[in-house]
Protein backbone atom coordinates (compact mmCIF):
# COMPACT_ATOMS: atom_id res chain seq x y z
CA UNK A 1 0.00 0.00 0.00
CA UNK A 2 1.23 3.43 -0.74
CA UNK A 3 -0.19 7.02 -1.14
CA UNK A 4 0.52 8.04 -4.65
CA UNK A 5 -0.03 11.98 -4.35
CA UNK A 6 -1.64 14.93 -2.64
CA UNK A 7 -4.79 14.96 -4.86
CA UNK A 8 -7.18 17.99 -3.53
CA UNK A 9 -7.61 19.99 -1.03
CA UNK A 10 -11.15 20.90 1.10
CA UNK A 11 -11.62 24.39 2.60
CA UNK A 12 -13.51 25.61 4.74
CA UNK A 13 -14.15 29.43 4.75
CA UNK A 14 -16.96 31.98 5.50
CA UNK A 15 -15.28 34.42 2.95
CA UNK A 16 -16.58 33.02 -0.34
CA UNK A 17 -16.76 35.73 -2.33
CA UNK A 18 -13.20 37.04 -1.29
CA UNK A 19 -12.10 33.17 -2.45
CA UNK A 20 -13.63 33.43 -5.91
CA UNK A 21 -11.23 36.75 -6.09
CA UNK A 22 -8.47 35.44 -4.84
CA UNK A 23 -8.31 31.93 -6.74
CA UNK A 24 -8.74 33.26 -10.21
CA UNK A 25 -7.36 36.79 -9.86
CA UNK A 26 -4.34 35.81 -7.86
CA UNK A 27 -3.44 32.42 -8.10
CA UNK A 28 -4.23 32.02 -11.68
CA UNK A 29 -6.61 29.35 -10.69
CA UNK A 30 -10.22 28.45 -12.87
CA UNK A 31 -12.92 28.58 -11.20
CA UNK A 32 -15.47 25.78 -12.63
CA UNK A 33 -18.70 25.70 -10.22
CA UNK A 34 -20.09 28.59 -7.87
CA UNK A 35 -22.83 28.01 -5.73
CA UNK A 36 -23.85 30.02 -2.93
CA UNK A 37 -21.97 27.15 -0.31
CA UNK A 38 -19.17 26.09 -2.74
CA UNK A 39 -16.52 26.93 -4.47
CA UNK A 40 -14.60 24.43 -7.15
CA UNK A 41 -11.19 25.33 -8.47
CA UNK A 42 -9.31 23.64 -11.53
CA UNK A 43 -5.61 23.84 -11.95
CA UNK A 44 -4.85 21.21 -14.43
CA UNK A 45 -6.69 18.61 -16.28
CA UNK A 46 -8.44 17.35 -12.95
CA UNK A 47 -12.29 18.29 -12.40
CA UNK A 48 -11.27 19.96 -9.82
CA UNK A 49 -7.96 20.35 -7.25
CA UNK A 50 -9.66 22.71 -4.30
CA UNK A 51 -12.64 22.90 -3.13
CA UNK A 52 -14.13 25.85 -0.59
CA UNK A 53 -16.99 25.59 1.24
CA UNK A 54 -19.23 27.73 4.22
CA UNK A 55 -21.18 25.00 5.15
CA UNK A 56 -21.10 24.52 9.00
CA UNK A 57 -20.45 20.76 9.04
CA UNK A 58 -17.63 20.90 6.39
CA UNK A 59 -14.02 20.69 7.75
CA UNK A 60 -10.76 21.02 5.87
CA UNK A 61 -9.64 18.22 4.51
CA UNK A 62 -6.70 16.70 2.82
CA UNK A 63 -7.15 14.38 -0.19
CA UNK A 64 -4.66 11.39 -0.90
CA UNK A 65 -4.64 9.58 -3.93
CA UNK A 66 -3.94 5.99 -4.44
CA UNK A 67 -4.00 3.93 -7.63
CA UNK A 68 -7.13 1.60 -7.29
CA UNK A 69 -9.87 -0.12 -5.74
CA UNK A 70 -7.56 -2.54 -3.76
CA UNK A 71 -5.15 -0.29 -2.74
CA UNK A 72 -7.71 2.16 -1.39
CA UNK A 73 -9.19 -1.45 0.17
CA UNK A 74 -5.15 -2.04 1.92
CA UNK A 75 -5.21 1.42 3.22
CA UNK A 76 -8.43 1.22 5.13
CA UNK A 77 -7.01 -2.12 6.67
CA UNK A 78 -3.96 -1.12 7.54
CA UNK A 79 -6.08 2.14 9.74
CA UNK A 80 -8.09 0.07 11.22
CA UNK A 81 -5.10 -2.03 12.44
CA UNK A 82 -3.71 0.65 13.68
CA UNK A 83 -6.95 1.47 15.66
CA UNK A 84 -7.90 4.26 13.25
CA UNK A 85 -11.78 5.05 12.71
CA UNK A 86 -12.24 4.86 8.99
CA UNK A 87 -15.59 6.04 7.03
CA UNK A 88 -16.27 5.30 3.62
CA UNK A 89 -17.16 8.35 2.01
CA UNK A 90 -20.84 8.42 0.79
CA UNK A 91 -20.93 8.46 -2.89
CA UNK A 92 -22.22 11.90 -3.20
CA UNK A 93 -19.52 13.06 -1.51
CA UNK A 94 -17.40 11.43 -3.76
CA UNK A 95 -19.04 12.86 -6.91
CA UNK A 96 -18.65 16.80 -5.04
CA UNK A 97 -14.70 15.56 -4.41
CA UNK A 98 -14.45 14.74 -8.44
CA UNK A 99 -13.81 10.55 -7.48
CA UNK A 100 -14.44 7.25 -8.05
CA UNK A 101 -14.26 6.71 -4.16
CA UNK A 102 -12.87 6.98 -1.20
CA UNK A 103 -12.52 6.85 2.61
CA UNK A 104 -12.19 9.58 5.10
CA UNK A 105 -10.10 9.30 8.89
CA UNK A 106 -8.14 11.71 10.64
CA UNK A 107 -4.58 11.91 12.05
CA UNK A 108 -3.88 11.74 16.24
CA UNK A 109 -3.87 15.78 15.90
CA UNK A 110 -7.56 15.54 14.34
CA UNK A 111 -6.33 16.91 10.89
CA UNK A 112 -9.12 15.50 8.67
CA UNK A 113 -7.58 12.96 6.04
CA UNK A 114 -9.05 11.76 3.22
CA UNK A 115 -7.40 8.82 0.62
CA UNK A 116 -9.52 8.29 -3.05
CA UNK A 117 -9.09 6.45 -6.19
CA UNK A 118 -10.24 7.44 -9.87
CA UNK A 119 -9.94 10.68 -9.81
CA UNK A 120 -12.42 12.62 -12.53
CA UNK A 121 -10.50 14.28 -15.12
CA UNK A 122 -12.01 17.28 -17.23
CA UNK A 123 -13.04 17.34 -20.87
CA UNK A 124 -11.73 20.80 -21.54
CA UNK A 125 -8.48 22.11 -20.97
CA UNK A 126 -6.87 24.16 -18.45
CA UNK A 127 -7.80 28.23 -18.82
CA UNK A 128 -6.54 30.35 -15.80
CA UNK A 129 -8.04 32.80 -14.58
CA UNK A 130 -5.42 35.06 -15.51
CA UNK A 131 -2.36 34.30 -18.28
CA UNK A 132 -0.21 32.10 -16.66
CA UNK A 133 1.73 28.99 -18.69
CA UNK A 134 -0.04 26.64 -15.70
CA UNK A 135 1.34 24.40 -12.80
CA UNK A 136 3.08 21.66 -12.16
CA UNK A 137 1.22 18.68 -11.26
CA UNK A 138 0.51 15.46 -12.74
CA UNK A 139 2.43 12.26 -10.81
CA UNK A 140 3.96 14.75 -8.89
CA UNK A 141 0.45 15.95 -7.50
CA UNK A 142 -0.97 19.42 -7.01
CA UNK A 143 2.02 20.62 -4.77
CA UNK A 144 2.53 20.09 -1.06
CA UNK A 145 0.87 20.68 2.38
CA UNK A 146 2.31 21.98 5.44
CA UNK A 147 1.02 21.73 9.00
CA UNK A 148 0.89 23.69 11.75
CA UNK A 149 1.42 20.74 14.93
CA UNK A 150 1.95 20.88 18.42
CA UNK A 151 4.75 18.54 18.80
CA UNK A 152 6.09 16.39 15.38
CA UNK A 153 6.76 13.53 17.54
CA UNK A 154 3.32 13.12 18.06
CA UNK A 155 2.48 12.74 14.38
CA UNK A 156 5.54 11.59 12.13
CA UNK A 157 5.34 7.22 13.47
CA UNK A 158 1.40 7.77 12.19
CA UNK A 159 2.38 9.36 8.54
CA UNK A 160 5.52 7.01 8.63
CA UNK A 161 4.02 3.45 9.83
CA UNK A 162 0.92 3.55 8.91
CA UNK A 163 -0.16 5.36 5.96
CA UNK A 164 3.95 5.21 4.18
CA UNK A 165 5.44 8.61 4.04
CA UNK A 166 9.07 8.98 3.98
CA UNK A 167 11.74 11.03 6.07
CA UNK A 168 12.96 13.86 3.16
CA UNK A 169 14.95 15.98 5.79
CA UNK A 170 14.65 18.07 8.59
CA UNK A 171 15.77 21.34 10.54
CA UNK A 172 15.69 22.37 13.62
CA UNK A 173 16.64 25.55 13.53
CA UNK A 174 15.31 28.34 13.34
CA UNK A 175 11.99 26.01 14.16
CA UNK A 176 11.79 22.51 14.19
CA UNK A 177 10.51 21.36 10.66
CA UNK A 178 10.44 17.61 9.24
CA UNK A 179 9.67 17.46 5.57
CA UNK A 180 7.88 13.72 3.63
CA UNK A 181 8.07 12.57 0.52
CA UNK A 182 5.73 9.60 -1.24
CA UNK A 183 6.61 10.40 -5.17
CA UNK A 184 9.56 12.28 -6.81
CA UNK A 185 8.57 15.91 -5.42
CA UNK A 186 10.76 16.59 -2.37
CA UNK A 187 7.69 16.70 -0.27
CA UNK A 188 4.46 16.40 -0.16
CA UNK A 189 3.75 16.62 3.13
CA UNK A 190 5.75 19.12 6.28
CA UNK A 191 5.19 19.65 9.77
CA UNK A 192 6.70 22.84 11.62
CA UNK A 193 6.87 22.36 15.20
CA UNK A 194 4.82 25.73 16.34
CA UNK A 195 2.51 24.89 19.64
CA UNK A 196 -0.97 24.21 17.66
CA UNK A 197 -2.59 22.59 15.03
CA UNK A 198 -3.87 23.53 11.15
CA UNK A 199 -2.35 24.53 7.90
CA UNK A 200 0.43 26.42 8.03
CA UNK A 201 0.44 26.69 4.64
CA UNK A 202 -0.29 24.76 0.69
CA UNK A 203 2.40 25.02 -2.14
CA UNK A 204 1.48 25.27 -5.65
CA UNK A 205 3.96 25.13 -8.36
CA UNK A 206 4.32 27.27 -11.31
CA UNK A 207 6.09 25.88 -15.08
CA UNK A 208 6.99 29.58 -15.25
CA UNK A 209 9.72 31.68 -12.97
CA UNK A 210 7.92 34.73 -14.90
CA UNK A 211 4.42 33.85 -13.45
CA UNK A 212 5.54 33.89 -9.50
CA UNK A 213 7.48 36.60 -10.70
CA UNK A 214 4.27 38.62 -11.78
CA UNK A 215 2.47 37.25 -8.85
CA UNK A 216 4.59 38.66 -6.43
CA UNK A 217 4.23 41.78 -7.88
CA UNK A 218 0.51 41.37 -7.46
CA UNK A 219 1.15 40.93 -3.99
CA UNK A 220 3.18 44.04 -3.64
CA UNK A 221 0.70 46.50 -4.50
CA UNK A 222 -1.68 44.53 -1.95
CA UNK A 223 -0.80 45.84 1.49
CA UNK A 224 -0.83 42.95 4.13
CA UNK A 225 -1.22 40.14 1.02
CA UNK A 226 2.82 38.83 1.64
CA UNK A 227 3.44 36.86 3.87
CA UNK A 228 7.08 35.85 3.67
CA UNK A 229 8.63 37.50 1.21
CA UNK A 230 10.89 36.04 -2.15
CA UNK A 231 13.88 33.41 -1.44
CA UNK A 232 14.99 30.11 -1.95
CA UNK A 233 15.03 26.85 0.09
CA UNK A 234 17.71 25.34 1.61
CA UNK A 235 16.18 21.72 0.60
CA UNK A 236 13.90 21.78 -2.24
CA UNK A 237 15.53 24.62 -4.20
CA UNK A 238 11.89 25.90 -4.91
CA UNK A 239 12.53 29.69 -5.59
CA UNK A 240 8.63 31.39 -3.66
CA UNK A 241 7.16 33.62 -1.86
CA UNK A 242 4.25 33.31 0.64
CA UNK A 243 0.77 35.24 0.21
CA UNK A 244 -2.18 35.45 2.70
CA UNK A 245 -5.46 33.56 1.49
CA UNK A 246 -8.82 34.60 2.68
CA UNK A 247 -8.54 32.08 5.16
CA UNK A 248 -6.24 32.05 8.19
CA UNK A 249 -3.33 29.86 6.23
CA UNK A 250 -0.64 30.89 3.22
CA UNK A 251 -0.27 29.85 0.01
CA UNK A 252 3.34 29.21 -1.11
CA UNK A 253 4.02 30.21 -4.92
CA UNK A 254 6.55 28.72 -6.22
CA UNK A 255 9.04 28.09 -9.23
CA UNK A 256 12.19 25.33 -9.59
CA UNK A 257 11.25 22.63 -6.99
CA UNK A 258 14.05 19.43 -6.98
CA UNK A 259 12.45 15.94 -7.68
CA UNK A 260 14.74 13.70 -5.89
CA UNK A 261 15.09 9.50 -6.55
CA UNK A 262 13.39 7.94 -4.18
CA UNK A 263 15.36 4.41 -4.41
CA UNK A 264 18.50 6.39 -3.45
CA UNK A 265 17.69 9.32 -1.38
CA UNK A 266 19.23 9.37 2.35
CA UNK A 267 17.50 12.12 5.02
CA UNK A 268 19.69 14.23 6.73
CA UNK A 269 19.55 17.17 9.02
CA UNK A 270 19.95 20.55 7.19
CA UNK A 271 22.04 23.28 9.20
CA UNK A 272 21.54 26.54 7.50
CA UNK A 273 17.70 26.98 8.04
CA UNK A 274 14.94 26.10 5.17
CA UNK A 275 16.50 29.64 3.31
CA UNK A 276 19.20 30.03 0.80
CA UNK A 277 18.37 33.78 0.79
CA UNK A 278 14.72 35.60 1.47
CA UNK A 279 12.07 34.10 2.85
CA UNK A 280 11.57 37.20 5.38
CA UNK A 281 9.29 35.19 8.06
CA UNK A 282 7.81 38.24 10.08
CA UNK A 283 5.39 35.97 11.61
CA UNK A 284 8.40 34.24 13.43
CA UNK A 285 9.22 34.93 17.31
CA UNK A 286 11.90 37.55 17.53
CA UNK A 287 14.64 35.20 18.32
CA UNK A 288 13.19 32.88 15.87
CA UNK A 289 13.37 35.52 13.47
CA UNK A 290 16.98 36.80 14.64
CA UNK A 291 18.00 33.11 13.96
CA UNK A 292 16.58 32.80 10.28
CA UNK A 293 18.73 36.05 9.86
CA UNK A 294 21.79 34.19 10.99
CA UNK A 295 21.47 31.28 9.71
CA UNK A 296 21.06 32.77 6.69
CA UNK A 297 23.85 34.89 6.56
CA UNK A 298 26.20 31.45 7.36
CA UNK A 299 24.75 30.17 3.71
CA UNK A 300 26.39 32.93 2.40
CA UNK A 301 29.35 33.03 4.27
CA UNK A 302 29.74 29.07 3.94
CA UNK A 303 29.39 29.88 -0.44
CA UNK A 304 26.31 27.75 -0.14
CA UNK A 305 25.06 27.33 -3.30
CA UNK A 306 22.20 24.86 -5.51
CA UNK A 307 21.54 23.90 -8.94
CA UNK A 308 18.51 25.54 -10.81
CA UNK A 309 16.47 22.41 -10.94
CA UNK A 310 14.67 23.13 -14.83
CA UNK A 311 12.00 20.51 -16.46
CA UNK A 312 11.55 20.17 -20.20
CA UNK A 313 10.65 23.40 -21.88
CA UNK A 314 11.34 25.90 -19.57
CA UNK A 315 15.00 26.23 -19.98
CA UNK A 316 17.41 27.29 -22.75
CA UNK A 317 21.44 26.45 -22.63
CA UNK A 318 23.50 29.57 -22.56
CA UNK A 319 26.99 29.70 -24.04
CA UNK A 320 29.65 29.51 -21.58
CA UNK A 321 30.25 27.47 -18.79
CA UNK A 322 29.66 27.63 -14.65
CA UNK A 323 33.15 27.31 -12.52
CA UNK A 324 30.80 26.67 -9.64
CA UNK A 325 29.26 23.69 -11.15
CA UNK A 326 32.55 22.61 -12.98
CA UNK A 327 34.04 22.78 -9.55
CA UNK A 328 31.43 20.65 -7.92
CA UNK A 329 31.65 17.77 -10.76
CA UNK A 330 35.18 17.40 -10.34
CA UNK A 331 34.47 16.61 -6.37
Amino acid sequence: MQLDAFGYVGIRSDNLDDWAAFGPGFLGLQLVERTSTTLKFRMDDRKQRIIVSNEETVQHAFGWEVEHAESLDALAGRLEAAKVMVEVMPAVEASLRGVTAGIRFCDPAGNRLEAFHGPEVAEAPFAGGRPIMGFRTGSLGMGHLVLHVERVDDLQWFYQDVLGFRLTDYTLKPFKAFFFHINPRHHSLAMIETGRNGIHHLMMELVSLDDVGRTYDLALAEPGRIGTSLGRHTNDHMTSFYAKTPSEFLIEYGWGGLTIDEATWQPYEMHHGASLWGHERTWLAPDQLAEARRLRAKAGEDGLHAKVDVVDGNYSVGAGSCAWWDNMKRQ
